[in-house]
This record gives C-alpha cells, sequence and structure tokens, in this order.
C-alpha cells in the first residue's frame, strides 16, 4: 500500500498522472477504475472515480468538477473566498464577522475607509505636530534621529514623526541626588588620617539641555562620580576636627561645589551645580565609643581651659583697678604730700583697727576698767600703754 501510494505521486510529479484520480488532461484513474486501460489497449468511456477536489463547487461529488463535461481544475483565491458560488451560499460564509462581512455603505453610495483613513492622518499629524511646552521646558527637536534645534516655552510646530521628533525636559527644577543612599556608610579620609562616616546632598539643574542629551551617555551618573571625587579630594585637606565643625563643613561644601562645576564643565555636562550640603559627619560605627570618649575629654579640658582664663581675666581687671586707683591717689600725693600721707595713715589705720579688738586710752596715769569682751578667753592677758604727751596713743 505504501509503494502504490508513493508511487502515485511520483506519477503525479512527472505529469503523467493527477494526484485526484485522473490524467491531467482529464483522463481515468488507474487501478481497475472504469476508463483505466484494461490491458487491451482501449479505455473505457465510464466516468472515473476516486478523490475528489474539496476546494471546487460540488468536490465531495462524483463528477470530476461538480459537472459532467468540466474539466478539472485547482481552486483559486476567489473559489477559497466567494462568499456566493453557483451552487449557493457556501457554509460558513456570509455571516457578520465572517469573511464575507462588509461595512455599511454611505448614504451616497460610497465607502467609509477613506474618511476614516483621513481622520487617522489628520489626528496622526496633529499629535506629533503640535507641541506644548511649559516655563520650566525645554524641548529637543531631533530629524531622523539626528539633532536638530531646541524649542522654548510655548506652542511649537514640528514635522510630524517619525520625521521629527521632540523630546520635553524640565530645565529649572532643582534636582537633588544623596549620597550615600539610604542608610549607607560613606567612610572618607581626613588630612590628618583619620575615617569620618559622612554624607550630602548635591542640588543641581540643567543648564544646556543639548549638552546635558548628547555629550555624555549617563549625564546622572555622572554628576554622582563626579561628586563624590570633589568630596573626597576636599574632606582630605582637612583635619577631622576641621571636617566636624561647622565652619570647617561651610567651607569644604564650596570647595566641592567650585571643583564639581569645574570638572563638568570640562566635560561639557551642560549641568550647573546649585549647591552642597552636608548632612552627617560622624566616627566610623565600629569605633564611635572610643571617638565619645575622646570627644568627651577635650570637652572637659576646654571647660577647665575657659574656667582658667575667665580667673585670669578677673585678676588681671582686679589689678588694673588696683593700679588705676594708686595713679590717682599718687596725682592727689604730688599736688599735697603732708596731707595725702597723714590721709593714707589713717584710712590704712581704720581698716586694720576694725578688725581687731582694741582699746584706745587718751588719759595719763588713769587705769580704767576694762571689760572682757565675750569672745575673749580668760587666761588672754590685755595690754594697756598710756599715750604720749599731747598725742594718742595705741595699745596692743
Amino acid at each position: 500500500m505504501g509503494n502504490g501510494f508513493l508511487g502515485r505521486i511520483a506519477l503525479a510529479m512527472a505529469g503523467k498522472r493527477s494526484p485526484w484520480g485522473g490524467k491531467p488532461g482529464g483522463g481515468s484513474d488507474d487501478g481497475g477504475n472504469p476508463g483505466s486501460d484494461d490491458g487491451d489497449g482501449k479505455s473505457g468511456d465510464s466516468k472515473p472515480s476516486g478523490p475528489r477536489n474539496p476546494w471546487l463547487p460540488g468536490g465531495g461529488s462524483g463528477g470530476t468538477g461538480g459537472k459532467d463535461n468540466e474539466p478539472r481544475r485547482s481552486a483559486s483565491i476567489e473559489d477559497i473566498f466567494r462568499t456566493r458560488g453557483p451552487e449557493g451560499p457556501r457554509r460558513g460564509t456570509g455571516g457578520p464577522g465572517g469573511p464575507g462581512f462588509r461595512l455599511p455603505e454611505r448614504p451616497g453610495g460610497g465607502s467609509w475607509f477613506p474618511l476614516l483613513a483621513a481622520a487617522i492622518v489628520v489626528v496622526w499629524l496633529g499629535v506629533t505636530s503640535f507641541h506644548q511646552i511649559g516655563p520650566k521646558q525645554r524641548g529637543i527637536v531631533t530629524t531622523l534621529g539626528r539633532y536638530s534645534h531646541t524649542i522654548t516655552p510655548g506652542i511649537s510646530l514640528t514635522f510630524p514623526w517619525p520625521i521629527q521628533n521632540v523630546e520635553v525636559t524640565d530645565v529649572t527644577s532643582i534636582r537633588r541626588e544623596t549620597i550615600p543612599e539610604g542608610e549607607a556608610e560613606k567612610l572618607m579620609l581626613t588630612g590628618d588620617q583619620n575615617l569620618v562616616d559622612l554624607s550630602y546632598l548635591i542640588r543641581w539643574n540643567i543648564k544646556d539641555l543639548k549638552l546635558y542629551k548628547f555629550q555624555l551617555a549617563e549625564p546622572d551618573q555622572t554628576v554622582r562620580e563626579v561628586a563624590e571625587a570633589a568630596m573626597r579630594a576636599s574632606v582630605a585637606e582637612k583635619s577631622l576636627n576641621e571636617v566636624l565643625s561647622g565652619a570647617g563643613r561651610a567651607a569644604i561644601e564650596q570647595r566641592v561645589r567650585n571643583r564639581m562645576q569645574a570638572i563638568l564643565d570640562a566635560y561639557r555636562s551642560g549641568v550647573a551645580v546649585q549647591g552642597i550640603d552636608i548632612k552627617k559627619t560622624d566616627p566610623p560605627g565600629r569605633v564611635v565609643d572610643a571617638f565619645k570618649g575622646v570627644s568627651a575629654a577635650q570637652q572637659d579640658a576646654q571647660t577647665e581651659v575657659n574656667r582658667a582664663q575667665a580667673w585670669a581675666q578677673q585678676l588681671l581687671a582686679r589689678a588694673q583697678g588696683d593700679a588705676a586707683a594708686f595713679d590717682k591717689v599718687y596725682e592727689q600725693y604730688r599736688l599735697a604730700p603732708e596731707v595725702t600721707r597723714r590721709r593714707m595713715y589713717y584710712e590704712t589705720m581704720e581698716r586694720v583697727l576694725s578688725e581687731t579688738d582694741k582699746t584706745i586710752i587718751e588719759t595719763r596715769g588713769v587705769v580704767p576698767y576694762l571689760a572682757v569682751p565675750p569672745g575673749r578667753q580668760a587666761g588672754d592677758a590685755v595690754t594697756v600703754t598710756p599715750p604720749a604727751a599731747n598725742t594718742a596713743k595705741q595699745g596692743n
């Protein structure tokens, strides 16, 4: 069976027999069918039998082409998708949505397709040719992928896509980059060989959109890398105390901004650095306890230094006051030496005797009763010295 089928295909491909059961010219089939050669050289007049073409009208009937006198032919695309054939509607065609579905006609008898196509073209031209640019935005126009020009805020007209394409970017708003991201640790080496954990914020915007889009492959990443390089270089020029102090941090921020802008201008990046803000300067986490101890000791030492300086300032002020008072007394002494000397003597004796327990006797030869003060011990001696003639003397 297999050999006969393969032989039939081979004969059909050679043009000797038809694969549909007959010769190419409408002859009979082989294998004992009516119309085949029966051995005496004569062929029968009966209709050939065998498989029929299923794509032709009436292909399932006994005829070769639907009628007895029609020659057999292969199916064409019109036969396959024809809605109505000689025998009537085909099965599975002619219904809504099927191969025979057609759009309704316009009232004038025309088709809606041209109008639909024109509407689509108009919408496409309006969407891709008119552009509204905001006050903070700029638009890059590329013609067939190549830079053409930059459009400013307002309404602009370009060729439709894909001839020209417009990419709108916000160039005025400040962009912010935080290094490092999240709670990660960023260690940097100071000028005195100490490590500091530092985090900072970069504020920048776009000053030239053409350079920003076409000069650098990844401008945002470039800004971050340039900022880190500038920060490390600036921190390496300062000591740890300067980095931790407010004044030192302000100087570092200004230096990092200047360095970043110089590098980005050399790259022709089209980026303007607006500012650097250092958010945190802490010691590394592994030495934070030791660093706190050192900081506490430094604060205690500074407190003692401040206290000593305050005491020295008080002594200096007192000495200066005494010197000023002495200068004034000396000026009066130069004007009246005897009077000034006597006055100084009285003031000194008044100051000294006011702090001692003394008794002054002015009468000669009189020994008055001296009551012992309550604070004096019973065994303490009291010495009374009579004053000299016409003068008052003091007793010890």
